[in-house]
């Protein structure tokens, strides 16, 4: 008995050897407000098919872990509120009890390792939180991208996070970091961080060797590849960085915490920004998704 159900047209790619990109669900029901969030998982999805990939967003459905959903599927998850956020710890417990979550990417990476996906575009990665050596807020993102073997095209860890602790700690659990067509890792919003890449890659014919030759000597684990977000996009860090400290001041004076940290200051962010965070975030999924789909088709040949 299989744990996943895909959809149609996910089942027909993945038996022809077709490339597949898996998409997480979190974005839709946490990263964006309604109804700016059903518009890009509809235009993502896309954007991956125009590039001759089919997209494979991944929830959990009245317990049903499905890897690929339909249109009327995506657009009651986009209206839907008060949906579990699912990651590594959870997502067992909301199938067996036949629940509703959105997959992160740890949840998103276990859900297409299951399906045979080996591609997985998102926005921004969790990581080490600011102030995780009193709280212990690490992601586990990232020990997800330790032991499951998804190459995971991002826009680089979230701004809000500690970069260069979330950047040691894949480090020390051997993620391989590349950076791609830079030689600075992008941070999210921002297309530079000003923190040097591990690695660089240009090109996705690279990313897909890594990823057969990762597989070819046994090594745990998936890799991150860091796409900077379109130049006409990007909001530079040093404008972010006072605004990232207030949203995160407000949310220490709010009492948020746990999952709920992440939702609150992307929101907040929303605001000081006037909106220019949520286009950036579109533009960098777009963005991510067509680089994914690059990728995916290179392992299918």
């Amino acid at each position: 008995m299989t744990v996943f159900t895909p959809s149609p047209d996910v089942a027909d790619a993945l038996q022809a050897g077709r490339p597949v990109v898996a998409l997480e669900s979190t974005i839709i029901t946490h990263g964006m407000p309604y109804p700016d969030n059903l518009t890009t998982a509809r235009q993502v999805e896309a954007d991956i098919r125009q590039a001759g990939a089919t997209p494979a967003t991944i929830a959990v459905l009245d317990g049903v872990l499905s890897v690929g959903l339909t249109d009327a599927q995506l657009d009651t998850l986009a209206r839907a509120k008060d949906v579990a956020k699912l990651s590594r710890a959870d997502l067992a417990a909301c199938m067996a009890r036949g629940g509703t979550g959105s997959t992160t990417v740890a949840a998103t990476m276990i859900g297409a390792h299951l399906a045979g996906i080996a591609v997985f575009a998102t926005g921004g990665i969790g990581g080490v939180h600011q102030g995780a050596e009193l709280s212990f807020d690490v992601s586990a993102d990232l020990q997800e991208l330790a032991q499951t073997p998804v190459t995971v095209v991002s826009a680089g860890a979230k701004a809000i996070l500690d970069l260069p602790k979330t950047l040691e700690v894949l480090e020390t659990l051997g993620v391989p970091v590349m950076a791609y067509g830079q030689d600075t890792l992008p941070a999210f919003w921002s297309a530079c961080s000003g923190l040097a890449a591990p690695l660089r890659c240009d090109s996705p014919q690279e990313i897909a060797a890594m990823h057969r030759m990762r597989t070819r000597l046994g090594l745990p684990g998936g890799q991150l590849v860091a796409n900077p977000v379109p130049q006409a996009d990007s909001i530079p860090a040093e404008e972010l960085h006072p605004l990232i400290l207030r949203a995160q001041q407000d949310a220490l004076a709010a009492g948020i915490t746990g999952k709920q940290v992440t939702p609150f200051l992307l929101g907040r962010l929303y605001e000081l920004t006037q909106g220019r965070t949520l286009t950036a975030n579109i533009a960098l999924v777009r963005n991510n998704a067509r680089l994914a789909a690059a990728i995916a088709a290179e392992l299918a040949r």
